[in-house]
């Protein structure tokens, strides 16, 4: 796989051309992105702004990426200082135009398929075109044709090169380097754009999507503690109006939480705080003992959560985002994908201070929020949301339902420091299963349910390994405690497989990446998104 930009050094342009030239087509080139970037430190609920020179006003980044089955990668993206006042406003404005003609820049691109000759150095050729017209390729595959013969008979193998490139037809350069194309390939074809289902390309368009809640949080069934209450109900309208008036960017505003409030929260955080140091996995414990230091974490008042936003910012580069009640699956998925958490404000009545029928804050902050401060949780909540852009109602279900076994109610095996189990054993204890899904560490009852007791014990849960795949269409009760746990090795574990999953079984047309410098998504081929609904 090849990305090329004509700010390419010669040097390098030379060594990239010098590893293809003699060698026969590839027969296997897998798509190859940007690297993992280490967030920016911030100093409030939004990413700091980038360090450059008022002469320089785009970030330019150089990506390279070495495998022993393929080329030399290099690509050079260049973009607005996403984080400078004005660059912000000019990518609100840009991505307003794209949905009117979809010339967002990172979704501005062509597909075309070409007949190309298996001879030595002819994958080389046929890149340097992109290199002399200054054209970014986003993605190349090559397959064998099913002509195995060229014109005149010769039995000399065709591949079909499956190519996405940056820009579009009526680009000058783009309109250049097709007409080159053709005239040096054996056929040229320019695919039609995939479509796929509407999905927030820019952190700001998650405003969108965060105000279609299911539910306004002040919504409340009959059976709800607090019906009845007109006080209680009162302050759910209050917190949810907070929340629909919230903007991409800003502070998130400070909850002056009233005394009942901060009571039934001490109430579940004294309950809770002693199970979790001996049920939370390690990552979780070690985490919220920093919260407690940095973030107000305690039984005497309740964090804010922008306190938390600045916290797992620094870290992951999360962010809590304030949401006035329950959203679709899907679109509580694609903030993931932009590492953003929906977070409620309110909290559960206080007549009833140990039972939620809807995730509160109690739920949010316990159970969600510290994980988000570890590296391969974050990075395993990012792949779920990743894959769930432009999926099918089918995958998002599907994910849905991973997200569940997982981020919800996952189990992982963890042993006291110094032990392991004997080969003798023929059950594990509640000592070396951990839970790290937030429905877990924020209910006392399912917690000691899942990890208190012995493993195939007759009448208690069962546990089976993580596996996204079985995972995605194992189904679940909401009300009761779960009758199927999912363990995996190690959080590691967990992202790695969700990330082959995401890979291998999804049939989505295109891949996604959250770009954090510019806060927007990726894609590495031509895709056009359907309408927004709502």
């Amino acid at each position: 796989m090849a990305l090329i930009q004509h700010v390419m050094t010669k040097k390098l342009s030379r060594a990239l051309l010098a590893r293809h030239k003699g060698a026969p087509l590839c027969r296997s080139l897998r798509t190859l992105l940007p690297n993992e970037q280490k967030p920016p430190d911030p100093s409030s609920s939004s990413p700091s702004p980038l360090h450059l020179s008022p002469a320089s006003q785009s970030l330019s980044r150089v990506w390279r990426s070495f495998s022993s089955s393929t080329t030399t990668v290099v690509s050079t993206e260049e973009y607005p200082n996403a984080h400078h006042p004005e660059a912000a406003e000019y990518l609100k404005r840009s991505s307003v135009a794209v949905e009117e003609d979809d010339k967002d820049p990172f979704f501005d691109k062509t597909s075309a398929l070409m007949e190309v000759e298996d001879r030595p150095g002819a994958l080389a050729e046929m890149l340097s075109y992109f290199a002399a017209h200054h054209v970014n390729i986003t993605r190349l595959e090559s397959r064998p044709s099913k002509k195995q013969y060229d014109d005149q008979g010769q039995g000399r193998l065709v591949f079909d090169m499956y190519v996405d490139f940056e820009g579009s037809r009526g680009i000058a350069r783009v309109d250049a380097l097709l007409q080159e194309l053709g005239e040096h390939s054996r056929s040229l074809l320019v695919l039609d754009r995939t479509e796929v289902p509407w999905f927030p390309r820019q952190a700001w368009q998650l405003d969108t999507i965060a105000n279609r809640v299911l539910d306004a949080g002040v919504d409340l069934t009959s059976d709800h503690p607090g019906f009845s209450d007109p006080v209680y109900r009162a302050r759910r309208g209050e917190l949810a109006q907070i929340a629909r008036q919230y903007r991409h960017g800003e502070t998130i505003p400070h909850i002056a939480y009233m005394p009942a409030e901060i009571a039934t929260w001490s109430a579940v955080f004294r309950r809770q705080d002693e199970l979790l140091r001996r049920y939370a996995c390690r990552e979780y414990l070690d985490i919220l003992a920093l919260m407690k230091e940095e973030c107000g974490y305690g039984p005497e008042s309740i964090p804010q959560q922008a306190d938390i936003t600045r916290f797992l910012a620094r870290r992951t580069d999360f962010r809590l985002r304030p949401v006035a009640g329950l959203l679709s699956s899907r679109d509580f998925l694609n903030g993931l994908a932009f590492r953003v958490f929906f977070c409620t404000q309110y909290i559960r009545h206080h007549s009833r201070p140990l039972y939620t029928p809807e995730p509160d804050i109690c739920h949010e902050l316990l159970g969600h929020a510290p994980l988000f401060a570890d590296p391969d949780f974050a990075d395993f909540s990012n792949e779920i949301g990743l894959a769930s852009l432009g999926a099918s109602d089918e995958e998002v279900k599907k994910l849905a339902a991973c997200y569940w076994h997982s981020v919800e109610f996952g189990l992982c095996r963890q042993h006291a420091a110094g032990t392991e189990l004997s080969q003798e054993q023929g059950n594990e204890t509640a000592s070396s299963i951990k839970a790290y899904g937030a429905g877990l560490l924020s209910s006392f009852g399912e917690l000691e349910y899942a990890c208190g007791g012995e493993e195939g014990k007759e009448g208690g849960p069962t546990f089976l390994p993580w596996d996204p795949e079985v995972a995605a269409v194992q189904s679940y009760p909401i009300t009761t405690y779960q009758p199927v746990y999912f363990v995996a090795e190690s959080l590691l574990d967990a992202k790695e497989k969700m990330r082959r999953y995401c890979e291998k079984k999804m049939s989505r047309p295109f891949y996604a990446r959250y770009m954090p410098e510019v806060q927007s998504i990726w894609v590495d081929r031509a895709v056009r998104v359907g309408k927004k609904v709502g």
